[in-house]
């Protein structure tokens, strides 16, 4: 009786160490923001160096997504999780012995990049299709959310431990996280509902069978979605739109919005604490967008998203920095920090079926990282040659404002021709 109604519950564990995975993961790549001041003290490294390593993290942390999604078809989601968190761990550790720029680039920028990409949001999308039959929107939204979440939530305690300017504490407390799930994922992840004598969460004779599994583990699956997919307009929309999406979260205000502050005088903890609230709040607001996301259409909501944060980072460089106005301003961009990734990833299971999705929302989110890594080290190479972030903030803003318009303008086009036909 015990073990069917564990297994029973299996979904909402695997949902719920997913969700931690996501977690740290997100934690490990927000990691570089707090450690940006203290590795220029420390080594005399520029600003324009270091976010460099931070660019290429962020830019494997996407490229990694689309072949982790095919491992996670033919290797399974256990293993590719595993290697992941093995690999971050690993990378990050190795970091206390480093003496040159090449060995941050190296272990937190290539090594810890395509470790976390194994554990990024294409495993929630994996996840989901796997799992859940329904609910399917709901459940991504709260996965999404998690990974703001861990790159948010956990900054003040990141930055408390570099408080003193030190850099190592930063480092260890990283590397035990990722070494801490690895059992959680080895004794609490089965690879599949039937593993445990389950259907998906939702799952009724009238539902359509989930997507077959390939069984040959090559990295042409992704290219062969990627072929499949390139041919379409709708993909190249959602990669242009989540590049903007990447451009101004976690590349910019992920990345740059402690030093940002700093230059206001903003200590780094009390930054923290609004990167922290931002977090909390996309808790709240990915989640609502998920439930949105199954009851009204798609589109219509990005447009909203994009708008509303394009505006923010515009009238982000004008406040007065006082306690009152970043805090508003934590609320109301916490709430669209990713709120666009569950509307995202029902376009693409819409357009792309559910075997080739989540290899899809993989390549889709490539884009969201060249956007990340754009702003990651955009914005340090602007801070170092103009001494201020206010023209970074203005164009991020600008990229928010445009892709929203494109939403607009596409789906029009796309009425106009549906009309014609």
């Amino acid at each position: 009786m015990r073990l069917s109604r564990l297994s029973a519950r299996a979904p909402y564990i695997v949902v719920g160490v997913t969700f931690l995975a996501l977690l740290i993961s997100a934690g490990l790549r927000s990691a570089p923001g707090v450690m940006m001041v203290p590795l220029e003290l420390h080594f005399g490294w520029d600003r324009a160096t270091i976010s460099f390593s931070a660019a290429v993290g962020i830019f494997l942390y996407g490229l990694v997504g689309p072949f982790a999604a095919a491992l996670m078809m033919s290797l399974g989601i256990k293993r590719t999780m595993l290697g992941g968190l093995l690999l971050m761990s690993a990378a990050t550790f190795a970091s206390l012995w480093m003496t040159a720029p090449w060995h941050y680039v190296l272990s937190w920028g290539v090594l810890s990049g395509v470790g976390s990409g194994a554990v990024a949001s294409v495993l929630g999308a994996a996840v989901v299709n796997r799992w859940f039959a329904t609910r399917q929107g709901l459940v991504m939204g709260m996965l999404s959310a998690s990974t703001a979440t861990g790159a948010l939530v956990f900054l003040p305690l990141l930055a408390w431990l570099s408080s003193a300017g030190a850099w190592r504490p930063v480092v260890i407390a990283v590397s035990i996280a990722c070494l801490a799930l690895i059992p959680l994922v080895l004794f609490f992840v089965p690879e599949r509902p039937g593993d445990v004598g389950i259907r998906r969460f939702g799952e009724t004779d009238a539902s359509e069978p989930p997507p077959p599994l390939k069984q040959a583990a090559t990295p042409m699956l992704a290219f062969e979605a990627l072929f499949r997919a390139g041919r379409t307009p709708i993909f190249w929309l959602l990669f242009g739109t989540f590049f903007v999406c990447g451009l101004t979260t976690n590349g910019l205000v992920g990345t740059h919005m402690i030093a940002f502050c700093g230059d206001h005088g903003i200590a780094p903890v009390a930054a923290a604490g609004l990167l922290s609230m931002m977090g909390l709040f996309d808790l709240v607001g990915t989640t609502a967008s998920g439930w949105l996301t199954d009851r009204y259409d798609p589109r219509k909501l990005l447009c909203v998203y994009y708008g509303l944060r394009g505006l923010s980072l515009i009238a982000l460089p004008f406040i007065d920095f006082g306690a009152v106005s970043l805090t508003i301003f934590a609320i109301f961009y916490g709430l669209d920090w990713i709120a666009t990734v569950p509307p995202t990833v029902k376009l693409t299971n819409m357009s792309f079926g559910e075997r080739d999705a989540p290899i899809v929302f993989g390549w889709i989110m490539v884009g969201h990282q060249i956007g990340a890594a754009t702003a990651a080290f955009g914005a340090g190479v602007i801070r170092e040659q103009a001494g201020t972030y206010l023209p970074a903030f203005l164009i991020a803003g600008g990229f928010g404002v445009a892709a929203s318009v494109l939403i607009v303008a596409t789906g029009l086009a796309g009425q106009r021709v549906a009309r014609a036909v």
